[in-house]
């Protein structure tokens, strides 16, 4: 087991040591973690697809689902893990804990409200997320399991996250991994072995969310190096709503408009059948892979930005930040040369029994593989602006290549190019995305480096962002 560092060895480390180690020492189990997600996604739909191209379908049609579940724990794990962060930063230890306490609280009530809300309307539900007739008993089996889970996977979420912004990233790594290594063993067993079906899937996914929880509990409360999650300290405010609201916003536009774009997706490939539906919902299973280690590494940087930006320490978050772009546009250009070259090979691994499914998906990933290397600047865009507080802006860029680049695409580009405009929607989208991105973002580094100009220049320590 790895030798826990103390809290004054922590906060020694993140404002000191070279950030050109330290963002990877901080990233590496945070990319672990996030890789095992997908690939147990990602065996959840090579497993299902083994059932039929519906069965692959409802697997596409829940993951948008499963996306606002995750949306919404983001939202607090994320607020409330950067506002412990900063206050770690000034070595306020039990105003931090007792953001960890509201922050869980809120993570478990929500699951459970959530849903009560949705199993009462499953069947109008799974229609709404763009299910056919022919998916949407699947998509039923499927949704009822994930929901019975959905308390234990918001506060597991949750308690990641606040992990990470601690500078913890390995514990939080033990349970994510725990949970999808378990998935992944699951899945086959039921799936086929008790001859469960896609219920089998979704009862092994619920099942490792559960264990992930128990273990992130337990890394909370009994390692001397985590801040724990203590009921007593839940003492909400409007205050902490606030600041977690403020600081978390961007995470649940990205990823909350993310699944509304999943939907119209879905929508817009219902014409072109359940081939269409199942191929986009292959490529965006296999896209998440690829991103999710981008987004380990931006969220590896997250908690070094919140600790030096708490401590002022204005030219370390910028030049953490420069860090991550070139690594990231890196990484993602040797990816896309890859799915690119083996785009029909990939889609085939999963579903090679339906030619057209294949055929949809290749083309799709193609078209997403050439815009692919722009994403790690928009991504670490999005982790700067969000870390340091700036709540508006970074909502701004977290909703582009999801939202208000990419819903636009998907209902204009396939009236005029058909199944053409749906696969090129998301490049398009990332293209745009770019762009805007670069331009505010310009902005807010001009504004730090004022910022650091007055501290350096003794001019009292500057405000935060606007709400």
């Amino acid at each position: 087991m790895k030798q826990a560092l103390t809290k004054e060895a922590r906060f020694e480390q993140m404002m000191n040591e070279p950030i050109e180690t330290l963002i990877p020492k901080m990233a590496v189990p945070t990319i672990i973690s996030m890789l095992v997600t997908s690939i147990y996604n990602m065996a959840d739909t090579f497993f299902v697809s083994k059932l039929g191209t519906q069965a692959s379908g409802a697997v596409g049609i829940i993951f948008s689902l499963m996306a606002i579940i995750q949306a919404m724990a983001f939202m607090i794990g994320m607020g409330a893990g950067n506002n412990i962060a900063q206050l770690l930063g000034r070595q306020k230890n039990e105003a931090a804990l007792r953001y960890a306490a509201v922050g869980w609280v809120t993570e478990f009530l929500g699951g459970v409200i959530f849903a009560i809300v949705c199993l009462c309307m499953l069947e109008p539900l799974v229609m709404l997320l763009g299910a056919t007739e022919t998916i949407a008993p699947y998509a039923m089996d499927y949704a009822k399991y994930i929901l019975l889970a959905a308390p234990f996977m918001m506060a597991s979420f949750g308690m990641n996250n606040m992990l990470r912004f601690q500078g913890n990233a390995f514990y939080a790594m033990l349970g994510i991994t725990a949970g999808g290594i378990l998935n992944m063993v699951l899945d086959p067993i039921l799936i086929f072995g008790f001859d469960m079906g896609i219920a089998g899937a979704a009862i092994a996914t619920g099942f490792s969310q559960f264990v992930s929880f128990v273990i992130l509990l337990c890394q909370c409360n009994f390692n001397k190096s985590c801040i724990p999650i203590k009921l007593s300290e839940f003492k909400p405010s409007i205050s902490i709503y606030k600041n977690i609201i403020r600081c978390g916003i961007p995470s649940l536009t990205r990823q909350g408009i993310s699944s509304i774009s999943v939907i119209i997706l879905n929508h817009s490939a219902q014409p072109y059948g359940d081939a269409a539906i199942a191929a986009v919902s292959i490529v965006n299973r296999f896209t998440n892979f690829m991103n999710s280690a981008i987004i380990g590494f931006g969220q590896g940087f997250q908690p070094v930005g919140a600790f030096n930006f708490g401590a002022g320490k204005y030219d370390r978050v910028l030049k953490s930040f420069y860090f991550c772009i070139k690594v990231s546009t890196v990484v993602l250009l040797i990816f896309a040369v890859g799915a690119f070259g083996f785009s029909e090979p990939i889609i085939a691994m999963f579903r090679k029994e339906d030619p057209e499914v294949v055929m949809i998906g290749s083309a799709t990933l193609r078209f997403q593989a050439v815009t692919l290397p722009i994403i790690g600047f928009i991504t670490m865009c999005n982790m700067f602006t969000q870390t340091i507080g700036y709540g508006v802006r970074s909502s701004v860029i977290s909703l582009l290549r999801q939202g208000i680049c990419l819903i636009p695409a998907l209902l204009i580009l396939p009236k005029f190019f058909g199944l053409l405009g749906i696969e090129l929607s998301q490049s398009v989208s990332d293209v745009v995305s770019f762009f805007i991105a670069w331009f505010i973002v310009k902005g807010i580094v001009g504004e730090i480096k004022e910022r650091s100009t007055q501290k350096n220049e003794g001019s009292g320590e500057p405000k935060g962002e606007e709400v």
